[in-house]
């Protein structure tokens, strides 16, 4: 009887253990849910307001402002003004995150020059006097053009666009090249087109490929 009364007083004190545990991970979870959602904020409408506006507006949220470089044309919003965000308005987000702004570059974009034989101080010159931002700069490494010059530009001269990226020539030495497009060429006509570029050709063999009998190693 003695031993009967022990297991049942050890088995109600597991059962009150177990519900004391149970009741604190309930209690545990519910408070972190509790803090993370104290954490998250709505994102609030930015469209047609300026960057400082924006900046004041999200750091009373705990949210700070990325402006990025390339504008948007947007014939409903003056330019310099934000004309897109990310997250969107009305998103929820948690504090300290950050919301990446695109601001207007007015309701039509400027004409773009032409930039090709330019050097690239005097290229960036120019897209700064005509308020054009700079997209992107890919780089080369070539004797056939000037070292420092813009050897090709997107989109073309006389398009209109916001924003035009660049592609610099950075001089002969070192190992970056340009591939040509080789696909469907003859194999001695692409090694000749290879060795004028200043590569050294090997041929290692045939590779099956559609219209292309041999394939070719490129080495510097």
């Amino acid at each position: 009887m003695a031993l009967r009364t022990r297991v049942w007083t050890a088995g109600k004190l597991l059962v009150l253990t177990g519900a004391l545990l149970a009741t604190y991970f309930l209690f545990a979870a519910a408070a972190m849910r509790v803090a993370i959602r104290m954490r998250e904020v709505t994102v609030p409408d930015l469209s047609a307001r300026s960057v400082a506006e924006a900046t004041t507006i999200l750091a009373a949220l705990g949210l700070t402002v990325t402006v990025e470089e390339v504008p948007r044309v947007d014939p409903k919003v003056s330019a310099g003004a934000i004309a897109a965000q990310d997250p969107p308005r009305g998103a929820t987000t948690r504090r300290q995150r950050s919301v990446r702004v695109w601001l207007s570059a007015g309701p039509h974009a400027t004409r773009v020059p032409r930039l090709v034989g330019e050097g690239e101080r005097s290229a960036e010159a120019r897209l700064q006097q005509a308020a054009l931002a700079l997209a992107d700069r890919a780089e080369i490494r070539s004797r056939s053009y000037p070292t420092g010059a813009v050897v090709a530009q997107d989109p073309p001269p006389d398009s209109e666009s916001p924003a035009v990226s660049l592609l610099v020539n950075r001089g002969e030495r070192g190992a970056t090249f340009v591939m040509p497009d080789l696909i469907g060429i003859d194999a001695v006509r692409a090694a000749d087109v290879l060795r004028d570029r200043g590569f050294r050709v090997t041929v290692v063999g045939d590779h099956p490929y559609p219209g292309v009998p041999i394939s070719l190693e490129v080495s510097r």
